[in-house]
């Protein structure tokens, strides 16, 4: 079930009208089938691996929690480990290895293997099992105490709303709300949840939908064919695409979440607006970068081993989190270049200092440092939506050529300002007001007019087609 699908918005109708009548046991409960159902909608062959990820971890945790020595703690997380990111690796990185085996036989003048059979990627695999594996080193390093009921663990893995595709929430954050009484639904948290899930529905239904055709068109023709200006407005109609796609089903996660007395994390903070690489991570996918850098960055040593170290375990810590979003090289490119541009970034800023940071801007000169930095994320975006680096490559050589007005061109720059125009000014109010929820705060009139707003461009300017969220396939 999409998020924007009317079969979603009925069992979510279904959903609150029985949960809001139960008390906190039977609500987990409810809860915990509601979320097994909704995944069930996908492929219910799949539901086992949720369940085995949930009774693996619960036990470890357990004997992890229960004993005293230090040996036989490591070794239970260092099997959780094994377990989990094996698991995760046979189904998303089997074909892919498959893949370079053969050509690697291929270069030796020997047969193909085929093996007997092909895995299916499940759905939110890689979500469920880096929270899965976040509960349990925070366990391990007694940062959180070990869930007492198995369905509470249950449902704090399961939970419905992020758990195709985030936020990857952390125990000490959403456990706790699923062990004690939530608040009641009340017209604060209506308001919030409303605010949500509209932002979250046009992001998704009027921005990335209506740009994916523009994307796709230019992605999916010969890079020959196009000219300069028709790739970069391709380049930039799949930046806003991939934005509005995550970002949207984010937001509805978390307002859905708030009808039901959730608060799950803010994963995404205006990106397009930061000023450098940092900043851009520290607005980009927050649930996945705050993860990469406590249990990956900082176990690796982060900055505390020298300039020399710092570099390399910046640079790891994003080609693996491009790894995490698929098994292709183009992948890894893409987070390798975040790494390389982040290490960059630090010298400069060791060297001429980071005003971005020690102290604000001129106005200048941060419009131009964001405008600098959207560029270069657009540019990497390339190698993270084409199949091939050799494609990515062609497309970026395309740039170079000629920079004809075609009437593809001049057609796709009016959807574009039509489309994003409104957002952009919407999303530059909330960043001078540094607030994310600064339409709460205007009077009713303004408020109302905004959701006129998205519901008219709902009802009349919906993709023809509705596109499968990206991140999905992650």
């Amino acid at each position: 079930m999409w998020f924007n699908s009317f079969s979603f918005w009925l069992f979510l109708a279904v959903v609150l009208l029985v949960y809001h009548r139960l008390g906190h046991r039977l609500q987990n409960r409810f809860l915990l089938l509601a979320s097994y159902f909704f995944y069930g909608c996908w492929d219910w062959r799949f539901l086992f691996l949720i369940l085995f990820t949930t009774a693996f971890e619960h036990l470890v945790t357990g004997r992890i929690a229960a004993s005293g020595d230090p040996r036989a703690r490591k070794r239970w997380v260092t099997a959780s480990l094994v377990v989990e990111l094996g698991i995760l690796g046979l189904f998303k990185y089997f074909g892919f290895f498959i893949e370079e085996f053969n050509r690697i036989l291929g270069v030796l003048g020997l047969e193909h293997w085929e093996p007997a059979f092909q895995l299916i990627l499940p759905a939110g695999i890689s979500f469920y099992t880096f929270q899965a594996l976040s509960y349990t080193i925070d366990v391990y390093r007694g940062r959180t105490t070990p869930c007492r009921h198995f369905l509470d663990f249950a449902l704090f893995i399961s939970f419905f709303p992020q758990l195709v595709a985030g936020p990857i929430e952390r125990s000490n954050h959403l456990l706790p709300q699923v062990e004690n009484p939530r608040p009641r639904l009340s017209e604060a948290r209506f308001s919030a949840g409303l605010y949500l899930v509209m932002t979250g529905l046009f992001l998704k239904v009027v921005i990335a939908d209506n740009m994916a055709w523009l994307a796709n068109f230019v992605f999916d023709a010969t890079p020959g064919e196009l000219n300069g200006a028709e790739v970069l407005l391709g380049i930039y109609a799949f930046a806003f695409q991939i934005y509005g796609d995550f970002a949207g089903y984010s937001a509805i996660a978390i307002g859905v979440s708030k009808w039901m007395g959730f608060d799950l994390m803010e994963n995404f903070r205006r990106p397009y607006f930061a000023s450098n690489p940092r900043e851009f991570w520290q607005r980009w996918h927050i649930s996945l970068s705050s993860w990469l850098r406590d249990y990956l960055y900082i176990p690796l040593g982060g900055n505390r081993e020298g300039e020399g170290k710092t570099r390399r375990n910046l640079i790891l810590t994003m080609v693996l989190g491009g790894l995490w979003h698929g098994a292709a090289w183009t992948f890894v490119v893409w987070g390798a270049i975040h790494g390389v541009w982040l290490v960059l970034h630090r010298i400069w800023a060791r060297r001429f200092g980071d005003a971005g940071e020690r102290r604000p801007k001129r106005r200048i000169q941060r419009v131009l440092a964001v405008m600098g930095t959207f560029q270069l994320v657009c540019l990497a975006w390339v190698f993270f939506r084409t199949p091939s680096i050799e494609q990515a490559f062609r497309l970026l050589a395309a740039l170079g050529t000629g920079w004809q007005l075609t009437d593809f061109v001049l057609a796709g720059a009016s959807l574009m300002a039509f489309f994003l125009g409104p957002w952009i000014v919407f999303e530059l109010w909330q960043e001078l007001r540094k607030d994310s929820q600064a339409l709460l705060k205007v009077p009713w009139p303004a408020r109302a007019a905004f959701y006129l707003y998205v519901i008219l461009m709902l009802l009349f300017f919906a993709a023809p087609e509705p596109v499968e969220f990206i991140y999905f396939q992650f």
